[in-house]
């Protein structure tokens, strides 16, 4: 079967892959040229693929990554999986929605089924991306949602074994996309409707954003109550039944947990439905970044002004590169804005923008720990006694003050 994926970004790529391996004929199509150049050279930054695989697959004539829109064509399944970013005020960005479904309309001449594995709000795929496509295209196309489930890094859980989600607009569409995706998928679930599987991709992600708001504003109350909300989280855990654990953290980062809210709420309020807790938790979890720097001057007791700082791990995770929406970004800015001098050290990230990691420095007034990845030595901060708080997420112990 030939299949297309639009964007070969995190969820795209590993979509193609995963396809690819299954036999299939993948065209992994994206506009960025340098991109699409280090795939054909096997190299790649998503977490799950590697080099040999790659070349592998380009070789057997599985997967071809490429530029050329026009490779799309006669395409049976066309899998959408672009960004949907935030606006800078905010509000939902689907720009890269409709220029994907313009590329279809003008490209593809002959009927495929659409999927759409793009995170959005609940009615994109009937009244966006299938009104946007019949607008400029006579062609009878099949339509379904997939939502992605993509979760770089994590090492238990990849496509193959995390159950999928699905609907299509009719009856057609949807056992064609459920027997696409039980190639490569272990577990694929259908639902009523394209609505459903859309909503149940930003409920999951809104429920993640929620809790860690819960847990964050706890970390406050525990803060001034005088004992541990990191323990008393791990504490509460031991409870086999009724509790799920969520631990304070800096921030939220990557594509799902600081978007998805906002693509559920924003859709909500466009029905009257003022959907509050969601807008509470976002700018509960948007603000940590000024909280925790208010926090650090009240532990140590004096203005942040000319000290040096330095934080171990910047992208939003653990032991992934991924630097979108990361809340690191916010609290070095904060820390500046008060007159710290910072640095930060991350071997997996090396550059941004026109920052460069440096070594772990002794010559601190206060190391922060972030993103502990497995990658980071931290021998240069416990030989020379640095002193050091544990901000990051989770109940791990590194041998310094979980200060959240």
């Amino acid at each position: 079967m030939k299949v297309s994926v639009i964007g070969q970004g995190y969820v795209g790529l590993t979509v193609a892959i995963g396809a690819a391996m299954a036999g299939h004929r993948v065209v992994g199509l994206d506009v960025n040229s340098t991109l699409i150049g280090d795939l054909v050279a096997g190299q790649s930054y998503v977490p799950g693929t590697n080099k040999n695989q790659i070349l592998s697959l380009i070789e057997k004539e599985l997967y071809t990554p490429t530029i050329d829109s026009n490779q799309i064509n006669d395409s049976e399944i066309i899998v959408i999986a672009v960004p949907t970013p935030l606006t800078e005020e905010k509000k939902p960005d689907l720009s890269y929605i409709h220029n994907a479904s313009e590329l279809i309309a003008t490209t593809v001449k002959k009927s495929a089924l659409i999927i759409n594995e793009s995170t959005s709000f609940p009615g994109t795929l009937r009244k966006i991306i299938k009104i946007s496509i019949e607008e400029k295209s006579e062609v009878k196309f099949l339509y379904a949602a997939a939502p992605e489930r993509v979760d770089p890094g994590n090492h238990d859980w990849s496509i193959k074994n995390t159950p999928r989600v699905i609907s299509g607009l009719t009856e057609e569409a949807t056992n064609l996309a459920y027997k696409f995706y039980s190639t490569f998928c272990s577990s694929v679930h259908k639902v009523s409707s394209p609505e459903v599987a859309e909503a149940s991709k930003l409920f999951e992600n809104t429920f993640r954003q929620i809790n860690i708001a819960l847990a964050n504003e706890f970390s406050e109350i525990s803060n001034v109550l005088g004992f541990s909300a990191n323990e008393a989280i791990t504490a509460a855990s031991t409870k086999p039944f009724g509790f799920m654990p969520f631990y304070p953290s800096i921030g939220v980062g990557g594509h799902c947990i600081p978007v998805d809210p906002t693509y559920l709420s924003f859709i909500s309020e466009s029905y009257g439905v003022n959907a509050k807790f969601i807008e509470l938790a976002n700018v509960t979890n948007r603000l940590m970044h000024k909280k925790i720097a208010f926090r650090l001057e009240n532990y140590l007791g004096k203005s942040l002004k000319k000290l040096n700082i330095q934080l171990a791990g910047i992208s939003y995770k653990p032991d992934v590169s991924d630097m979108r929406e990361s809340p690191a970004l916010d609290l070095i800015s904060e820390l500046r804005s008060l007159g710290a001098n910072v640095s930060w050290h991350d071997p997996l990230v090396l550059k941004y923008k026109n920052e460069v990691s440096v070594p772990l420095s002794s010559n601190l007034d206060l190391g922060l720990v972030i993103s502990p990845h497995q990658a980071i030595d931290f021998t240069p901060w416990r030989n020379s006694g640095t002193h050091v708080l544990d901000l990051s997420s989770g109940p791990k112990q590194l041998g310094w003050y979980k200060f959240l």
